[in-house]
């Protein structure tokens, strides 16, 4: 909801208060930084005060960010937003491997991102509808009303899922951010989730500028765009669990890998052969959201299944990367982005070819080498 819905009020921000990536660039920011904050915290005071704490302040900053008058105020309160965000994200994937075994855990994220997946498909929608409508500003308080309906339902339904430390342990154990990255299980799902989101996001920052200033999209078409791609998600997490309980997460991984390498091809060949057409970006981004369905399924969960002890910091680190990646990533191809787009459609597509090959060696080099964990039993 805090970054689909706002794709579609680039254009008409930029327009009226001068910038508009600013504000998207300072939410990656503090949603990076800020889980490195938010995990620890999960981890010492309990999942349920951080959650909370997180929708309330993603309410205050959406009101405040619909009030704006100024680039500098719009991106301030972004940035409050995105660091509420860390605090919600941080806190639902560490419940996930609270309550599930790990070779539970891709399955059950799966059917979690399932329900992501249609926030996504009518979040772009509705920003578009209200863009054209009523204004930008009323996108903001779209995601007010959004998120204290979350609050509402948190604060009556979701119980603290943190186990207290046993006797004689500490909440907080010492050398945890080592024992996170000593894990090789951590870095190469963590490396895959990462990779997958780096691609998605130079789309998500880029296709706006793509579709509307280059091809001459209007806002309302251009929405569904991404509603179409989180709607081919939806049918990549559900398809994600069958292939999961046929293959096991390795070939699971390896088929994702394979659609999105072919969709940023698809794409880049669109861009040689058909520079003006929008029919193989739209094709190339289907496929390769079908391999992102399955990749963030499994690298989210892959990336705390060692880790029951320390599931706040190792989310925390695996979103802090995710959110580096997509940051330095689409910073340098926002570079190659003028006024005149002569770059065409480019910038948009190398970092989603450079995304698909990285997948491919994760996913055929690195994963086949870890050994599999035992199975642990549901608690």
């Amino acid at each position: 909801m805090a970054t689909d819905s706002y794709l579609p009020a680039l254009p008409a921000i930029a327009k009226e208060l001068g910038s508009a990536s600013t504000s998207l660039t300072l939410f990656v920011l503090a949603f990076g930084f800020a889980q490195l904050l938010c995990g620890p915290l999960a981890d010492r005071f309990g999942r349920r005060p951080v959650l909370l704490a997180g929708l309330g302040c993603y309410v205050l900053a959406a009101l405040g960010g619909a009030l704006a008058g100024s680039v500098t105020l719009l991106a301030g309160w972004r940035a409050l937003q995105g660091f509420s965000m860390a605090a919600i994200l941080v806190c639902s994937r560490a419940a996930v491997r609270d309550l599930y075994a790990a070779h539970e855990g891709p399955h059950v994220m799966a059917r979690g991102l399932t329900g992501l997946g249609v926030v996504g498909l009518t979040a772009p929608l509705l920003g578009a509808w209200l863009v054209q409508g009523a204004g930008w500003r009323w996108v903001m308080v779209a995601m007010a009303v959004y998120a204290s309906v979350l609050f509402a339902l948190c604060w009556r339904s979701f119980g603290e899922t943190r186990k207290p430390p046993g006797e004689g342990e500490s909440s907080a154990p010492r050398g945890s951010t080592r024992a996170v990255f000593a894990s090789r299980s951590f870095r190469a799902w963590a490396s895959l989730a990462a990779a997958t989101w780096g691609g998605l996001f130079c789309f998500l920052l880029l296709s706006p500028m793509v579709y509307i200033g280059y091809l001459g999209w209007s806002p309302a078409w251009y929405g569904w765009i991404p509603a179409g791609g989180s709607l081919v998600y939806i049918f990549s997490t559900t398809m994600c669990r069958t292939l999961l309980r046929r293959y096991g997460p390795v070939r699971t991984v390896r088929l994702g890998a394979s659609l999105s390498l072919a969709g940023a091809l698809v794409q880049a060949l669109g861009c040689w052969l058909m520079p003006l057409s929008a029919v193989p970006l739209l094709l190339g981004h289907a496929v390769y959201c079908l391999g992102h369905g399955i990749h963030q399924p499994c690298g989210q969960a892959g990336a705390v299944g060692d880790l029951p002890h320390l599931a706040g910091r190792a989310v925390s680190w695996s979103g802090f990367g995710m959110m580096m990646v997509a940051f330095c990533v689409g910073q340098a191809a926002s570079h190659f982005v003028d006024a005149d787009f002569s770059h065409g459609a480019w910038p948009m597509v190398v970092p989603m070819l450079l995304a698909g090959s990285v997948l491919v060696a994760i996913a055929f080099l690195w994963l086949p080498r870890l050994q599999h964990p035992k199975k642990e039993t549901t608690p």
